[in-house]
């Protein structure tokens, strides 16, 4: 199958059992999740209950012990190359080349993934995120907060129908925070499905349309945002994380 034939599946992401374990310990007890198309499902947990893992799994960086993942209808496991052409990443890990520039890291990722009219994207992605002016500077000098919006920017270079953002405001300020998020609405939001991690109730659920609490490596709740308040989700998220 092909990443055109994978267009039929109704869900740009289905998650079915899944569990990983390290050694001894299982950080994910069997997970399931699906979104259409379109939404946008925020996952929040506390530190260590394996949203980073679900993340990396997702990505295909990483292998689940059990379970499944499709993306578009594509097995994550059998077929990663054409997974990884629908989704983009914005994780811990910047997956940039310091020894390059912001224009020339962007050009390797759309070359890599066969992005046509690839220098008007990239110029335009560069705007989008800001760094026009920075484009011919060595990533290696630039802040935390330029590699992330670069980071952003690597994500969409090649259009992916899935975003997977793994607790993307981390490191930094309110600033940072504001013009991360206004970016992802600009590029992503109605156009796109995205799964996130976050630590932050308000901003994560302001953001979504679909809410999940992952605890102890198990989905334990799951609904819409609809008529969902940042406090009664606080209550929500206190009582949940308890109960596991």
């Amino acid at each position: 199958m092909t990443p055109e034939t994978s267009a039929a599946s109704d869900f740009s992401i289905e998650v079915e059992g899944v569990t990983k374990a390290f050694g001894p310990k299982m950080v994910l007890k069997g997970v399931d999740l699906r979104l259409k198309k379109g939404e946008f499902l925020t996952i929040f947990g506390p530190n260590g209950a394996g949203k980073t893992t679900l993340i990396k799994i997702a990505a295909t960086i990483s292998q689940p012990t059990a379970g499944k993942i499709r993306i578009g209808g594509l097995d994550a496991r059998k077929q990663p190359s054409d997974v990884r052409r629908l989704i983009g990443v914005v994780s811990h890990d910047s997956m940039l080349y310091g020894n390059l520039t912001a224009y020339e890291n962007l050009e390797f990722f759309g070359k890599m993934f066969d992005v046509p009219n690839l220098k008007e994207k990239v110029s335009s992605l560069l705007s989008q995120v800001g760094l026009s002016a920075n484009r011919d500077q060595r990533v290696a000098t630039f802040s935390h907060g330029m590699q992330k919006r670069l980071s952003i920017a690597r994500a969409f270079v090649h259009d992916p129908p899935l975003l997977l953002l793994d607790e993307p405001e981390t490191g930094l300020d309110q600033q940072g925070i504001a013009m991360l998020m206004g970016t992802l609405q600009a590029l992503g939001a109605g156009q796109r499905t995205i799964l996130m991690t976050t630590h932050s109730l308000e901003r994560g659920l302001r953001s979504c349309s679909r809410v999940a609490i992952l605890a102890h490596g198990r989905i334990v709740y799951h609904e819409t945002t609809a008529g969902l308040e940042a406090d009664n989700f606080a209550d929500i998220y206190r009582e949940y994380t308890q109960l596991w």
